[in-house]
């Protein structure tokens, strides 16, 4: 091409188009852009693939949820996931304490002393805080007592590595990660640093063992010293769990429960049953074990009657107060506690009617006995070998059925009546774990 040829070509190339003479047309709006993709490097590579996956999802979980990505980058990196907690997640007790053994172990004379010489040592404090949230200072002390021996022991576990693994494994995954969100906001606060979220492995935290998600709604600056800490302050802790119960519905002036007594022949279908006024339980010769009076904030009260070692063991009228108290633990078992060390911190002696013998039942005692049931035609819902609400009714209806005392105790002796009726009935081997100790948190 010679040279004149070149410079036509190429002032043609920088000339300006032909006049577009078609309509002018609005460009469309852009689509949306996704929000929240997965971050292009993983958050974390641990060397468990299903563990690196769910921290992957989780991180767009996270931002959508509004969590900067800075403080997703610099929590999340290296993250991995705590053995420790997935085995004591994964520990079902081969043997299940008797509930007799289980409330002489927490209402200890041991605890018991420490508790009266600590409420008095205390009472600066502790009246002001039953004062303002209307909750019995002793029932808070005894909170303090069970959750973690009165601030002794706290737990040292990695909350945010916790509820991480524990999200990972899937079982409570939304759970999980609502609490590993909250720890993060925590965290994102500037409230607390990650090295002060520490506590059991199942991510309850402090002195009174408040789980994430309850820190950020419900702790108080107890002390006024403008910090909810948990952790080194009594005073926020005490008043903390103080205001858990009060928003949970505590009826301030009334008691929790009172043991009581009944009469021969009395129909023990009625234990878990209706809630009425002490004066209707009065009528079928229920009265307390004490023989003192109702106070006038229990008369209009609402109360249910349980025998949780059958027929041969204390019996109690469970006031509304006490079930304020299962709203921290849902365990009959840890509120009994609680309110049973409350009135000997206030000066109450033991119970009257000592806590029978009990044999302790292996998981596969409890699941034949399940298995039993549902054969026979009483539902006890699912033969997991947790002796729950379900499982109670249907042995009670079963005992009647057979002429026996319906107490809904699933003693040693009713696992071998029920074996007698429906010998098939009963785990296969494999089923039945090696016996491991309780998880502590």
């Amino acid at each position: 091409m010679d040279r004149r040829s070149f410079l036509v070509l190429l002032l043609a190339g920088c000339a300006d188009p032909a006049p577009n003479l078609l309509p002018a047309v609005s460009p469309l709006p852009a689509a949306p852009t996704p929000q929240s993709p997965a971050p292009v490097v993983a958050p974390t590579q641990s060397g468990d693939p299903g563990f690196d996956a769910w921290a992957s999802a989780f991180y767009g979980r996270a931002v959508q949820a509004g969590l900067p990505s800075a403080l997703l980058d610099r929590e999340l990196a290296g993250l991995v996931p705590d053995p420790r907690v997935t085995s004591l997640d994964s520990r079902q007790p081969e043997f299940a304490k008797p509930f007799g053994d289980y409330i002489k172990g927490a209402v200890s004379e041991d605890r018991i002393a420490i508790g009266q010489r600590k409420r008095a040592e205390l009472s600066a404090l502790m009246t002001p805080i039953e004062d303002r949230y209307g909750v019995s200072a002793d029932v808070v002390m005894g909170i303090w007592a069970m959750e973690t021996g009165f601030g002794a022991v706290m737990g040292s576990f990695d909350v945010l590595r916790c509820m991480a693994t524990l999200a990972a494994e899937g079982r409570r995954q939304q759970f999980a990660e609502d609490q590993l969100m909250a720890a993060l906001k925590i965290i994102g606060s500037g409230e607390f640093p990650r090295s002060q979220l520490f506590g059991s492995w199942a991510g309850a935290m402090g002195q009174t063992q408040f789980i994430p998600t309850t820190f950020l709604s419900t702790a108080v600056d107890g002390d006024g010293d403008g910090k909810r800490d948990i952790w080194g302050s009594s005073a926020d802790a005490l008043a903390s769990a103080a205001n858990l119960l009060a928003k949970g519905g505590w009826a301030r002036g009334q008691t929790w429960a009172h043991e009581v007594t009944v009469p021969d022949g009395f129909d023990y279908g009625l234990t878990e049953g209706p809630r009425d006024t002490p004066d209707w339980w009065a009528g079928l010769g229920v009265r307390r074990a004490d023989g003192l009076p109702w106070i006038t904030a229990d008369q209009g009260a609402k109360a249910m009657l349980i025998a949780p070692s059958g027929a041969s063991g204390p019996k109690f009228l469970l006031l509304p107060n006490h079930f304020v108290i299962r709203k921290y633990n849902n365990a009959t078992t840890y509120a009994l506690g609680v309110g049973l060390l409350a009135d000997r911190f206030a000066g109450a002696g033991p119970l009257i009617q000592a806590w029978p013998y009990e044999t302790a039942l292996s998981l596969a005692d409890r699941i034949t006995a399940q298995q039993a049931l549902a054969a026979l035609g009483f539902d006890p819902g699912a033969a997991d070998g947790v002796v729950g609400v379900n499982t109670r009714s249907a042995l009670r209806a079963w005992q009647k059925t057979r002429g026996l005392t319906a107490d809904g105790y699933l003693s040693i002796q009713m696992v071998g009546l029920l074996k007698a009726e429906v010998p098939s009935a009963g785990p296969p081997p494999q089923a039945v774990p090696a016996p491991t100790p309780s998880p502590v948190g």
